[in-house]
């Protein structure tokens, strides 16, 4: 069963941008200057972006000077994928029995 925490989570990556900034944050950790650059997003649009995958734990930030650099949290994607490859371990095929309709 999905809980709360796996939704908020789906809901955080279906956001094309947020996507690519996870992405992106997937070969290297990157500053906010450096993620508008790459998305060509606007500042103030990226950094509501990065706040919705921060609170769905997606990504932690690192303070470095008067930049923040953003990281990208590999294990909750780890985590993600194991719950889908369960989910597509137990699927039913085609020749599965049915519950019977009544």
């Amino acid at each position: 069963m999905l809980t709360s925490v796996n939704a908020e989570l789906l809901r955080a990556l279906a956001d094309p941008l947020r996507l690519r900034v996870v992405c992106l944050l997937a070969r290297e950790s990157l500053c906010t200057t450096h993620l508008v650059e790459e998305t060509g997003a606007r500042q103030t649009n990226l950094s509501n972006h990065l706040r919705v995958l921060r609170e769905a734990g997606v990504v932690e930030t690192e303070p470095c000077g008067r930049f923040t650099y953003y990281r990208l949290r590999s294990e909750v994607l780890t985590d993600l994928a194991t719950f889908f490859g369960g989910l597509a371990e137990r699927g039913c095929d085609a020749s599965s029995p049915r519950r019977p309709c009544g």
